[in-house]
């Protein structure tokens, strides 16, 4: 099913991101956070797409097994990194003869986390990737956007600008950078609709579970941390399940309140684990009751 049919459907869109794992063993993690979140009957998943060869053909294998092997709707991560336009038509290719319906698409972060460099033959930007992706091929489209603006862009105002282009170029509805005030998602969205995007805009929680690396993430994205709940965090930082309770009560918190005030979904940044995201999603759902089958079947 595709996302913007999920979106219109009344419910709450509930979404979880995954990256390939590395190795057999990350596969079996990856694969018991699957079961285990099915149960919770997701919308859809969404698989990131890497930086190198192996790992995204591990993308394209996983987003077209995804709906076959655990009955739910999945949407491939699609970069302009390293990519050249014939290399970018063949994934394309492979996800819709796969089913995939989906695709993120996304300019991307160079490898190692060297500068983007765009390929000779290839894209600059996430929104000619989705033009492209428009002209040739029938999936529908999502792009990212960035409530605290993205760390490359000049202003706030410019970055919005960039948001409004990947609409107009074919994206049918935006997924969220993390954030951690809410306040922050609304005043997005309301900068947003005064320049003429209308399209949902899902908001992205990433549940904090360690604080050196949420502080890590936070700063290679552009996010902030409100000082009142990093200055928590920091004291607890010695107590992991303290912090690991502190982050899934504040992430509760944040869904309870987006979708109280009009947000479409959420999409849950997982980092490949089901517990904390677990939790969370069980208390949203004894206000917002799922589906009762997976969206994919």
């Amino acid at each position: 099913m595709r996302i913007r049919e999920l979106l219109s459907c009344g419910r709450p869109v509930i979404s979880f991101e995954f990256f390939p794992p590395k190795d057999e063993a990350g596969f079996e993690r990856l694969r018991d956070a699957l079961a285990s979140l099915r149960e919770l009957h997701p919308s859809f998943v969404s698989v990131t797409y890497g930086a190198m060869g192996e790992t995204r053909r591990q993308t394209v294998e996983l987003v077209t097994r995804l709906r076959a092997d655990y009955g739910i709707e999945a949407m491939a991560h699609l970069t302009c990194v390293d990519a050249s336009r014939d290399e970018l038509r063949v994934v394309l290719q492979r996800l819709s003869a796969g089913g995939v319906e989906n695709v993120l698409a996304l300019r991307g972060d160079g490898p190692d986390d060297h500068p983007f460099q765009p390929h000779p033959d290839g894209f600059a930007y996430a929104n000619e990737l989705a033009a492209f992706a428009r002209q040739y091929f029938n999936f529908c489209l999502g792009g990212a956007c960035y409530p605290e603006g993205h760390p490359e862009s000049s202003s706030p105002e410019t970055d919005l600008e960039y948001a409004k282009l990947k609409v107009e170029s074919g994206c049918e509805f935006l997924i969220t950078q993390l954030f951690f005030d809410t306040q922050k998602y609304f005043d997005f969205v309301a900068r947003a609709r005064a320049i003429g995007i209308g399209v949902p805009i899902i908001p992205g929680i990433m549940p904090i579970t360690n604080v050196a690396q949420i502080e890590r993430f936070t700063k290679m994205c552009g996010a902030t941390i409100p000082q009142p709940l990093l200055g928590e965090l920091r004291r607890l930082q010695s107590d992991p399940q303290a912090v690991l309770s502190m982050g899934v009560a504040h992430a509760t918190a944040q869904c309870l309140e987006l979708l109280q005030h009009g947000a479409p979904g959420i999409h849950f940044y997982t980092l490949n684990k089901s517990p904390a995201t677990r939790t969370i999603l069980m208390a949203i759902q004894t206000v917002y009751p799922p589906a009762r089958t997976p969206a994919g079947t």
